[in-house]
């Protein structure tokens, strides 16, 4: 039994050795270096000020007083105020042109190199972006270009290389890259995630390479651990392993950094949720909580907006809760005041926030001013202070609620705590008391150190083996092959 296992713990060495010593070599990149993300904040400081004078007064098409609405914001494009609106139900144009009143049905190439323009601004960059066309999908927008056709692409002459991809469809920018960004998510995010265009632009395909990749892994670090422990005893001359030389090394490396590899690759398998492992039914508590608007509302809200024009606003956007109308308005740094619908500054109450919730089976709420294990930014930034409820259901669900415009942040259910503690914990190594810097790379970096050493040793020991067992296999065929000849002479 253990002699079988350890010849298939070697020829799966074999097998996904190389990709799991990638995964742990890439793993170092991804600890400063994530992939690609255009922020919001980076988003809102390309803005341009809102200019409402003269718009505004017109009919918006096919917006019904009775209509459900989800979610909208203003901004301007091209100089003119746009509707950038979701339908409860989804069957709402994106855009409408609110000088006009009527639905924006595409993005001028002029219209997306202008709003290309601010973003480079915005980073400081004065020369004009160079066009480089239109893209259907590539390496940095795989998530989100089938959405945003056409997607038209440009780059800037300044010291970071920056791209920018400019949507098709809304008119904003959806992603930016620079040099560095762009040849380190080659060197972690990209192999670490096996996530070349090639690869990820099939989602399913791309989905079962993983998970089975991660399945084999798994098994190989069991094998592994159980081979090592099994071998594991005091011999005559006071050894501790039967092994010698890189065999040695890697017994004592696999006895100490085991279980780490074995929690770091079966905890990378569970952050594709196999077989829907985290998934449960819909859940319907934010929008028991936020509600929608109807289209009348939107209707008020839009009429008294140029009255809230002060030259610094880029954005109106919706704070719905609990089926009441609010809106925010925003600015370039990301400051934001709440208005109700007659344009009045209307800061959020504690007392709406706990009427909201009244329907709800609360078991406690509180004002939370600091980070707590499940609301929290790891090596970001969170939103801070929130009203945290706490619900006396089953799961103990967690509803967390922003402070200032009274828009749900994160709500954290049964299924997403076992995905917290399971997936997030066991991989980022994102435990309390350990995720803040400089602490979590004093921790982490020799821990992979471990783990990448375990790799690379078992990786080279498996295929210096095998290459001596079809060694061996070569010369036991070529002497069968040369005894007739011996016989018939």
């Amino acid at each position: 039994m253990l002699r079988a296992l350890i010849v298939i713990h070697r020829y799966a060495g074999v097998v996904l050795g190389v990709l799991m010593t990638l995964w742990c070599l890439s793993g170092f990149v991804m600890m400063y270096q994530s992939y690609p993300a255009l922020e919001p904040k980076e988003r809102l400081a390309a803005l341009q000020p809102l200019s409402l004078a003269g718009c505004c007064n017109v009919p918006v098409a096919g917006l019904a007083d009775d209509m459900e609405v989800s979610d909208f914001r203003i901004e301007m494009l091209g100089g003119r105020p746009v509707l950038n609106l979701s339908s409860a139900e989804g069957r709402f144009p994106q855009l409408i042109d609110l000088t006009t009143g009527q639905p924006k049905t595409a993005i001028s190439r002029f219209e997306a190199t202008t709003t290309a323009a601010r973003f480079g601004k915005s980073r400081g960059i004065d020369a004009p972006p160079a066009y480089l066309g239109e893209v259907a999908i590539d390496q940095w927008t795989i998530q989100t270009a089938r959405r945003h056709q056409p997607v038209r692409h440009f780059r800037f002459p300044d010291s970071r290389a920056t791209e920018v991809y400019v949507s098709g469809v809304t008119g904003e920018i959806i992603q930016d890259t620079t040099r560095r960004e762009r040849v380190l998510s080659w060197l972690g995010a990209i192999p670490h995630w096996l996530y070349p265009t090639v690869l990820r632009q099939d989602g399913e395909l791309w989905s079962k390479i993983v998970i089975y990749s991660s399945l084999i892994g798994v098994f190989l670090t069991v094998t592994g651990l159980y081979v090592g422990i099994m071998r594991l005893r005091r011999l005559p001359s006071g050894r501790w392993s039967p092994f010698k030389g890189w065999w040695f090394w890697h017994h004592m490396i696999g006895l100490v950094f085991g279980i780490l590899t074995l929690t770091w690759v079966f905890s990378g398998l569970l952050t594709m949720s196999p077989w829907g492992i985290f998934e449960a039914a819909p859940n319907t508590l934010r929008k028991e909580v936020v509600g929608t608007i109807t289209g009348g509302d939107v209707k008020r809200i839009i009429a008294v907006a140029p009255k809230i024009e002060d030259g610094h606003t880029v954005q109106l956007s919706a704070a719905i809760l609990g089926a009441t109308p609010y809106f925010l308005t925003t600015g370039a740094a990301g400051e934001i005041a709440r208005h109700d619908v007659g344009g009045n500054v209307s800061p959020l109450q504690e007392s709406e926030v706990r009427l909201v919730l009244a329907g709800q089976p609360t078991g406690s709420f509180e004002l939370l001013e600091k980070e707590d294990a499940y609301y929290y930014g790891h090596h970001g930034e969170v939103t801070l202070p929130v009203y945290r409820a706490v619900l006396a259901d089953q799961g103990k669900t967690r509803i967390y609620i922003d402070a200032a415009s009274g828009k749900i942040l994160r709500i954290v259910d049964a299924n997403r705590k076992k995905a917290r503690w399971l997936e997030t914990a066991l991989h980022d190594f994102d435990w309390p008391g350990l995720r803040k810097r400089p602490i979590w790379d004093l921790v982490v970096v020799p821990l992979l150190l471990g783990v990448t050493a375990l790799c690379i040793t078992g990786t080279w020991l498996s295929f210096m083996r095998v290459g001596r067992d079809a060694g061996a296999v070569r010369v036991a065929f070529r002497r069968r092959r040369l005894r007739p000849a011996r016989r018939k002479g």
